[in-house]
């Protein structure tokens, strides 16, 4: 990607760091969605294992651009990827996303952070589902996911009220990971990534499918499912890896290769 994109990738040893900077305020829009799209895809295509998706900018991002609104008033025709599908396409990536939030992360900003699979949090930042200010609820699934996260009772408080909350506060309601002192953000989040990128990337991805299975349908339905997405670990190199590191040096030693 060229510095002129609203977000660029860079893949060093497993890892892809995404990092957005479209100025002022990484407002997600049409323009925004389609760059990290095109950035995860090249992230992919470039052997990568893990994602970090940061941002170069005062903010994480604070919220939608005006053109989302006016594309969705006017259907989705003037969207290049609509919302939903921004959303889809996030949440089915095969490989784990780490969200490393500083600033304000706020609407669609809030959302991209929650379709990530984890999210550090610096302390002094300000995070919020804001969208009832416009006179409309989270566009990208906040409310849904927050009362996956925690409950119907915050989901709610979060989008009627509107307002901004500190990192410890939504630690506490299971919406973020872990909140870190704001000097040690960059290194607590690349810390995270770099473990999942040198993790089992094929269990990684089922896990994944599995959580959500788990969270859209229930136990029963991830349980349904479970043998047969695993079937694919059962010839991975992976898994010989980590049995063979198992028996010469005892657990949490193996040095996967995400094959």
């Amino acid at each position: 990607m060229s510095t002129s994109d609203p977000c660029s990738c860079v893949v060093d040893s497993g890892l892809a760091v995404i990092t957005l900077h479209h100025a002022p305020h990484n407002l997600l829009g049409p323009v925004l969605m389609q760059s990290l799209l095109d950035a995860l895809e090249q992230a992919q295509a470039a052997g990568a294992r893990a994602v970090l998706l940061k941002s170069s900018l005062r903010h994480f991002s604070a919220g939608a651009d005006l053109s989302l609104f006016e594309a969705a008033t006017g259907g989705d025709e003037g969207l290049g990827v609509s919302p939903v599908q921004f959303l889809a396409a996030l949440e089915s990536f095969p490989l784990p996303i780490v969200a490393c939030v500083h600033g304000v992360c706020v609407g669609g900003g809030f959302e991209l952070a929650l379709a990530c699979d984890f999210i550090i949090a610096a302390r002094s930042a300000k995070l919020g589902s804001v969208e009832v200010t416009l006179g409309i609820n989270p566009l990208m699934g906040a409310v849904q996911r927050q009362v996956a996260r925690c409950g119907a009772l915050r989901a709610k408080e979060l989008s009627m009220l509107g307002r901004r909350y500190d990192a410890e506060t939504l630690e506490r309601w299971n919406l973020i990971n872990r909140v870190v002192d704001d000097e040690h953000l960059e290194e607590a989040a690349l810390a995270v990534a770099t473990e999942l990128a040198n993790g089992p990337t094929l269990a990684h991805q089922i896990t994944k499918q599995l959580a959500r299975l788990a969270e859209d349908q229930g136990v029963t339905a991830a349980d349904q499912e479970m043998e047969r997405l695993q079937q694919a670990l059962w010839n991975s190199e992976d898994l010989k890896i980590g049995l063979e590191s198992l028996q010469k040096n005892g657990p949490g030693h193996a040095k996967f290769v995400g094959r």
